[in-house]
């Protein structure tokens, strides 16, 4: 077979995109679905997003928050009631105005996100301080028309969480803010190995309605910045738009402030661009279907010998927790497994021949490197969890030298736009967005964010020359 047959038949330094597009088909993760923009998530791809989903899901609960679910369709005249939000969210709408065989009185608009009718719902809810903070959380779809779509990327429907609470104070909201932003930062780190970055959007950045947006940025390995995650306090504009109000302890009528937060399927994007090679996908080891791929190795009377081995072997292995598969197709080669198996980014392949089997032993392989070695049977249980754990610090380490080596700190143009060529730019910003938009009109590039961990700095704006607005140096990149 050749390599586009086997593998990847463009590699990730000739194209990308079209590297992108090659892997998150022929790993079997998603598909195009019939109507424009939308996709069809095959089982490998879902449990992914399964395992991520709970790795979120008992943070999320773990904090005191409570899982509930809104309606997909929303009266038209519910967005309309908040004008930033009706004005940034309505070139991506979907509007239903027919229904049941006729038109409908009033349109309604297929879910983009739910601030609105959450509020609605909030404000029959919350009477008084004792009913606050009200925590709630949603697993749903959003439907958000997009222009050029790219699976798991900018997709018209996608799978997403997305939490809305209320509180009494600023003070409380923001606390909220902060710790949704930091469990998003916790699960790029400690569950997709994904190093980010954690700050605040600009003014012409920020989520339509929101007072502050904050957000976590990753690098993937063509020097693009992809959102990962975002946590908005909403101030009380959406209190007042949807009269959120509680009598407080002292007994006058306050509006609520509210917050709202989320994590899509554009993560497993994320993964997919992060770790991704030349062989197809790397997956982190808690996101893997399968921690580990038993491929037995025989014919005939060998393959009758080895396969129950195999299976033996697998029992043990998920008796201590791992997720294992027997690849015991007999219809294609050890060669077709293994280049399968690597395209599908499984961190750990154990090869098990008939000679294996006698002396007791199998051969690991690892998902990045390829060396081979040798692992005694009554001895792989106890050794693979440390293997894995290794190869999760391995990604973690080699995105960030990655990110780190790709970005730079500028002050003038020509340095900037070098940078945001290949990478990220750390440069001084006015905070204009007519300046802002004069950046992406001459880089593409866009303010990510600005850093919560950068150092107080001042200077010029790295365009215009005008004081830097921020006290620090602002994180630049183009972006998905």
């Amino acid at each position: 077979m050749t390599r586009s047959e086997l593998g990847v038949g463009v590699g990730q330094d000739q194209d990308f995109a079209a590297w992108y597009n090659e892997v998150v088909a022929k790993a079997g993760l998603v598909e195009h679905g019939p109507a424009k923009g939308t996709m069809v998530v095959r089982p490998y791809g879902y449990r992914i997003w399964e395992l991520l989903q709970a790795e979120l899901d008992r943070r999320i609960m773990d904090t005191g928050h409570e899982n509930a679910y809104f309606p997909l369709f929303i009266p038209q005249s519910y967005l309309q009631r908040e004008a930033e939000h009706v004005e940034g969210f309505s070139p991506e709408l979907a509007v239903v105005t027919h229904a049941g065989g006729k038109e409908l009185e009033e349109p309604l608009v297929v879910r983009p996100t739910s601030e609105t009718v959450i509020g609605h719902m909030m404000a029959r809810w919350i009477s008084s301080h004792r009913d606050l903070p009200m925590l709630l959380n949603q697993w749903a779809n959003a439907v958000r028309w997009e222009l050029r779509p790219r699976m798991f990327l900018r997709t018209t429907e996608f799978l997403w969480q997305e939490g809305h609470t209320a509180h009494a104070s600023k003070s409380d909201a923001m606390r909220e803010t902060m710790l949704a932003l930091d469990t998003y930062a916790e699960v790029a780190r400690d569950v997709a190995a994904m190093p980010v970055v954690a700050g605040e959007k600009t003014p012409g950045e920020r989520f339509a309605g929101a007072a502050r947006t904050f957000t976590i940025e990753g690098m993937m390995r063509d020097g693009r910045a992809l959102q990962s995650g975002t946590s908005h306090y909403m101030g009380t504009n959406f209190a007042r738009a949807f009269d959120i109000q509680y009598t407080s302890e002292a007994g006058r009528l306050e509006y609520c402030h509210t917050t709202s937060w989320g994590m899509t399927t554009r993560m497993i994007g994320a993964v997919v661009m992060t770790h991704g090679d030349d062989k197809g996908l790397v997956l982190p080891p808690t996101l893997a279907p399968y921690h580990v791929v038993i491929v037995p190795i025989g014919r005939g009377e060998g393959a009758e010998q080895v396969v129950p081995g195999a299976r033996e072997l697998a029992d043990r292995l998920r008796g201590a927790g791992l997720r294992v598969h027997v690849d015991d197709r007999p219809q294609v080669s050890p060669g077709f497994k293994f280049n399968d198996w690597e395209m599908r980014g499984v961190p750990v392949r154990l090869e098990l021949g008939p000679r294996d089997l006698a002396a007791r032993a199998a051969v690991l392989v690892h998902r990045l490197g390829g060396e081979k070695e040798q692992v005694p049977l009554d001895r792989a249980a106890e050794i693979l969890p440390g293997v894995l754990e290794d190869f999760h610090a391995l990604l973690l380490s080699r995105a960030t030298e990655f990110r780190d080596s790709r970005t730079a700190t500028v002050d003038g143009w020509d340095d900037f736009a070098a940078a945001v060529a290949t990478g990220w730019a750390r440069a001084f910003h006015c905070g204009s967005s007519a300046c802002e938009d004069e950046i992406k009109a001459h880089t593409a590039a866009t303010p990510r964010c600005v850093p919560l961990d950068g150092p107080p700095e001042s200077g010029p704006c790295v365009r215009c020359g005008r004081p830097n607005e921020y006290g620090k140096r602002i994180l630049f990149g183009r972006a998905y």
